[in-house]
């Protein structure tokens, strides 16, 4: 049997697919803390915070499928529409210009854009790695589950800057392709490693050219008003074995 592995904080996500993994007559066991409770099954899937994914996979003698921290900025040119690099926030601390700033792989800090280095989080030591992009307006930010070179699910999530919940995630055909086909042109594109399971965000920017915003895992991204069961596909491949 499988066993769908839930952090203690409920959330509208993590109850979606609780939902949807009993309806396939999954084990479903939610965490307190760190500690994981005795399993029989070896197939485990977790969804639960970035922060605290790391060690529970660790500890269940798993492993998270998650995008190089330099998957962005090795993407060509033609897929981001802007600058994009991976540095780390002491090189950025001295900088004058506005910059947009983000943690590659979690939530440390609040990825935006920062004025200057005067305003980079004081609280992380030099050498954290981070991203840094041109600044640039998206006008629609599509979420993207992707398994096996396939978009399994799509979803806007924001619309000008607003949460796309007030819209009923509502976007049109239109839009909906250019998102479905842009991230698949990146799962085929050779240059671009890209694991099995991972969720690729992109948008349409305010000068009209879609291009791909980030990459995230899916064992802990939000699924926004994407399916649920198709979210479930993917996010069970994210988690898997230690060889």
């Amino acid at each position: 049997m499988t066993t769908l592995i839930l952090s203690a904080r409920h959330s509208e996500d993590n109850q979606a697919l609780w939902r949807a993994a009993i309806q396939r007559q999954w084990k479903v066991v939610r965490l307190r803390g760190l500690t994981v409770p005795p399993l029989d099954d070896e197939d485990v899937v977790l969804y639960v915070e970035a922060l605290l994914a790391p060690t529970i996979a660790a500890n269940l003698r798993h492993q998270l499928l998650s995008p190089a921290e330099d998957w962005l900025p090795s993407l060509p040119d033609v897929f981001t529409r802007r600058s994009i690099r991976l540095t780390t926030l002491g090189a950025l601390r001295y900088s004058t210009e506005p910059q947009f700033v983000k943690p590659p792989n979690d939530k440390l800090f609040t990825a935006r854009v920062f004025a200057s280095g005067d305003d980079l989080p004081a609280d992380f030591e030099d050498d954290l790695p981070v991203l840094t992009a041109d600044p640039v307006v998206w006008s629609v930010e599509l979420r993207c589950f992707c398994l096996d070179q396939r978009v399994r699910a799509v979803s806007p999530y924001l619309r000008d800057g607003v949460h796309a919940r007030r819209s009923d995630y509502a976007a049109s055909e239109d839009e909906l392709q250019q998102a479905i086909g842009l991230a698949t042109q990146v799962l085929h594109h050779a240059e671009v490693a890209t694991p099995r399971a991972i969720v690729i965000d992109v948008g349409r920017l305010s000068t009209g050219e879609w291009a791909v915003v980030e990459a995230n895992s899916a064992w802990g991204s939000g699924i926004y008003g994407c399916d649920p069961n198709r979210v479930l596909d993917v996010v069970q491949r994210a988690t898997v074995p230690m060889s």
